[in-house]
C-alpha cells in the first residue's frame, strides 16, 4: 500500500510521513507553488513567479529552458520545461516554442532558465534568444512578458532590466 509522503490537512498545512529526500521536498514545493500560480486570476508579481521558477529549475545540474504559458488574462495554462542542455548552455529552437504556444492556445509567455553556476547575470546569448523568441511569437500574436534567469540563491528578470 502506497502511503502519500505529504498529507495536507483542512488548514492547508502539510504533514510529512516517513523519511523524504531533499529532492522530494523541492519537487513537492514546486508543485504546490505551481498549483497556487495556476489557481490565481492572473500573474502580477515577478517575485511569485521567480520563487516558483527557483523551486522548479534551480536544483537542475544542467541548464533547462522552460516556459510558463498564459491566457489573455495572464492566468497560467501550463509550465513546460522545453529544452535541456549542459552545465553552461541549452539549445533553444524557436520553432518548438511556437508549436508549444499554439498547442497551449497561449496569448502570452514567460521564459525561464537556470544557471547551474549560480551566477544569474544574463549572457548576450540569453538576450539574443529572448529577442529571437519574441520576434517569432509576435508573428502568431503571443506576447513575451519576461525571461527569468534563476539559481538557487538569486534571480534576474530581463523585463525588470528593461531588456524586453
Amino acid at each position: 500500500m502506497d502511503i502519500p509522503t505529504f498529507v495536507k490537512n483542512e488548514q492547508g498545512l502539510y504533514h510529512v510521513q516517513g523519511c523524504v529526500k531533499s529532492e522530494e521536498i523541492v519537487s513537492t514545493a514546486a508543485t504546490i507553488l505551481l498549483n497556487e500560480l495556476t489557481g490565481r486570476e492572473a500573474l502580477t508579481a515577478p517575485t511569485d513567479v521567480a520563487q516558483f521558477l527557483q523551486m522548479a529549475l534551480a536544483q537542475e545540474k544542467n541548464e533547462v529552458f522552460a516556459a510558463i504559458f498564459l491566457n489573455s488574462k495572464h492566468k497560467v495554462l501550463s509550465f513546460e520545461p522545453l529544452f535541456s542542455g549542459t552545465i553552461d548552455g541549452a539549445a533553444v529552437y524557436p520553432r518548438v516554442v511556437v508549436q508549444q504556444a499554439l498547442a497551449c492556445n497561449a496569448a502570452a509567455v514567460i521564459f525561464a532558465h537556470n544557471h547551474p553556476s549560480g551566477c544569474c547575470e544574463p549572457s548576450q546569448a540569453d538576450r539574443t534568444i529572448t529577442t529571437r523568441l519574441k520576434d517569432a511569437l509576435a508573428l502568431i500574436d503571443v506576447r513575451v512578458l519576461d525571461h527569468f534567469v534563476v539559481s538557487r540563491s538569486e534571480w534576474v528578470s530581463l523585463a525588470e532590466r528593461g531588456w524586453l
